[in-house]
């Protein structure tokens, strides 16, 4: 899956190579050393999706004010936190992109 010199991924080859990334269950390095590219490509498609998966984010209106005994949140990626603490706005917001990226 080696990038031609001097173009960019397609769309789709970007998509592979997260998903494939995804799956294998592998380091960053190793994943790369496999599918002969530098680390540098990997990270840098997994940030351009984690900015598009950032404002895919939408916001949420909380209808009972008593305090929650916890909750349960799905990212987009599929990971789930769940928590009895009770978070600021910005602390959750930062939970939630540092495990998106993760």
């Amino acid at each position: 899956m080696a990038q031609t010199r001097g173009r960019g991924w397609s769309a789709a080859e970007a998509a592979r190579l997260l998903e494939g990334f995804d799956r294998s269950g592998l380091t960053r390095r190793d994943y790369c050393e496999q599918a002969g590219i530098p680390v540098t490509t990997l990270d840098y498609y997994r940030r351009r999706k984690a900015k598009q998966q950032e404002a895919a984010l939408v916001p949420v209106k909380v209808l009972d004010s008593r305090r929650s005994q916890g909750f349960t949140l799905v990212l987009s990626n599929g990971r789930r936190i769940e928590s009895s603490w009770d978070f600021a706005g910005e602390e959750l917001t930062r939970l939630v992109r540092i495990a998106e990226q993760a």
